[in-house]
């Protein structure tokens, strides 16, 4: 015999967390995956999970676009690694292009 829970407007206010990076949230801040509604991921693990699949994808078929790509993702890690995203000066413009590029 199975029962079905129904959802009440406090069970819908309650904060979910990100299976990525275990931030809590609140529905509307979440992706659920097709095939296993459970699993919820925040909006900035989703982008991140994107740019790690696109990775696969280039990895798979090369082409020049792809190199273009893994060229701007090594000079991403650099940024990261060395932390110039923080610094004063230059960090400001460094985000800003972050989020524009692929």
């Amino acid at each position: 015999m199975t029962t079905t829970a129904t959802t009440t407007e406090s069970d819908a206010a309650e904060p979910l967390t990100c299976w990525c990076c275990g931030g809590t949230y609140q529905e509307p801040g979440l992706v659920r995956l097709g095939n296993h509604p459970e699993v919820g991921v925040c909006l900035s693990c989703a982008h991140f999970l994107h740019q790690q699949a696109r990775g696969r994808e280039d990895a798979l078929r090369p082409s020049p676009a792809s190199r273009l790509r893994d060229g701007l993702r090594a000079g991403r890690r650099l940024v990261i690694r060395w932390r110039w995203h923080q610094h004063p000066v230059i960090g400001r413009p460094l985000r800003w292009l972050g989020r524009r590029l692929p």
